[in-house]
Formats: C-alpha cells, sequence, structure tokens
C-alpha cells in the first residue's frame, strides 16, 4: 500500500514538473514570437502581392526592387507607374541588401515578372542595419542576380545613387564607397551580360553627391529627379536582351 501511494505521489511529481515546464517553454515562445520583428518587411507586400498575380498584366511584368528611393517613386511621380501597369513596385524605406536578399523570393521572384531592376546599397553604406563591408553589399546584390537569372529573370542592375552626406548619418562619408561599389557593379554587369542602368553618372553634381536641384536631402530624388531616372529606366528596359 505504501508502494503504491509513492508511486502516485511520483507521478503527480512528474506530471507537475512537466506540465510546469511546458507552460514555461510555451510562456517564453510566446514572449519571443512577440518581440521578434518582421526584420525583412515578409508582410509588407503579402496582400500586393496576391493582387498583382490577379490584376497585373503577366506580359512584360517589371519588378523593381529597392528601398526609400525605389518606393518613394510611386508615391512622387505616381502618373509614371499609371502609364505603366506592368509595373510593380516592391522598395522599402530603410531596407539594406540584406533584408532585399531575404524577400527576393516572395517580392519578385512569385510574381514571375520578365526584368527586375535592382536598386539598392545607399542604406547599407549609412549603416541602416549596422556596419557593411562594401564586399558584402555586392554580395548581397550578385545573390539577388544570380536568383533571378536561376528562374529565367532579366536583371538590371542600377548604380546607387549619388550621395555626399547621410542626412540621418553624418559623416559616413559615402562618396568613395558608393563610387567604388558603382565601379564593381558596372564590371560585374559587362561580365555577365547584365544590364547596368548608370543613374549616378546623369544626377551627380561636382562634389560627387546628388544635384541640389534634384533632390531636397542630398539622398532622395525629387521630381525633377525622377524625371532624369524615368528615360534612362525605359532605355534600359528597351535594351534588356
Amino acid at each position: 500500500m505504501k508502494y503504491i501511494i509513492t508511486t502516485i505521489k511520483l507521478v503527480s511529481v512528474g506530471l507537475f514538473l512537466t506540465t510546469s515546464v511546458f507552460a514555461q517553454v510555451r510562456d517564453s515562445t510566446q514572449r519571443k514570437d512577440a518581440k521578434v520583428p518582421d526584420w525583412a518587411a515578409l508582410r509588407y507586400y503579402q496582400e500586393a502581392n496576391g493582387q498583382a498575380q490577379l490584376n497585373s498584366p503577366k506580359e512584360n511584368r517589371v519588378v523593381f526592387m529597392g528601398n526609400s528611393i525605389t518606393e518613394g517613386w510611386s508615391r512622387v511621380d505616381p502618373e509614371f507607374f499609371n502609364q505603366h501597369k506592368n509595373y510593380i513596385n516592391r522598395g522599402i524605406s530603410g531596407q539594406t541588401t540584406p533584408q532585399m536578399l531575404i524577400r527576393f523570393r516572395q517580392d519578385v521572384i512569385n510574381l514571375k515578372p520578365k526584368i527586375v531592376v535592382i536598386l539598392g546599397g545607399t542604406n547599407d553604406i549609412a549603416g541602416n542595419t549596422g556596419p557593411a563591408t562594401t564586399d558584402e553589399i555586392f554580395g548581397n546584390l550578385v545573390s539577388m542576380m544570380e536568383l533571378a537569372k536561376a528562374n529565367r529573370i532579366k536583371v538590371i542592375i542600377s548604380s546607387v545613387l549619388p550621395v555626399y552626406d547621410y542626412p540621418w548619418k553624418k559623416g559616413a562619408e559615402p562618396v568613395t564607397r558608393i563610387a567604388e561599389l558603382n565601379e564593381r557593379l558596372k564590371l560585374y554587369a559587362k561580365q555577365e551580360h547584365i544590364v547596368y542602368l548608370d543613374y549616378y553618372s546623369a544626377m551627380k553634381d561636382d562634389r560627387k553627391g546628388l544635384k541640389e536641384n534634384l533632390s531636397a536631402d542630398g539622398v532622395h530624388p525629387n521630381i525633377a529627379g525622377y524625371k532624369i531616372m524615368e528615360p534612362l529606366l525605359e532605355k534600359a528596359i528597351k535594351s534588356t536582351p
């Protein structure tokens, strides 16, 4: 009888401890889930991607992958995108190339475009998600290009726009790094027979920053800036083999 009671007590203690452990694990998981942000903004275009599959013309679809310079394009000059129903803007403000790379499948590949226009790297140089070497930035952009090519998507790789200084990161000294990254992208594009879209040369001033009349903050184009970019973009699209 004493043995049975002892066994029951042990089983009860075991069940209590097991329940407590599971409860702690569950609570810990719930707390972690509540704190984990959507770092790459995978949900940002989730609904829009479904709509794009239904409403955007499937023929000659062009997806724009980028940061605030890309996202802001639709806001600053909406008429440009209204005139091109096959253009799909997938820019997200503040993003760096590792974030763009993570969401590249759902925001580009799954939309099955004919062409992807990639513009990124300036926020990496500004350190938006921490320090990044030019090699790392270049590698992320190359990875996106390789993913596109593997899925039979034509690539247009854009130069990083000129910046003399970042308003939110004074002293980052981007001039040299932007020029270096652009040279590497240009060379890679030539070697891989990819179209290189050179916004940089058309928009830089004597200091190798963005021309004053093309931007209010020295980083993001205004309507005049986008009007410089648009014919260059359309020429690049037409020249894509």
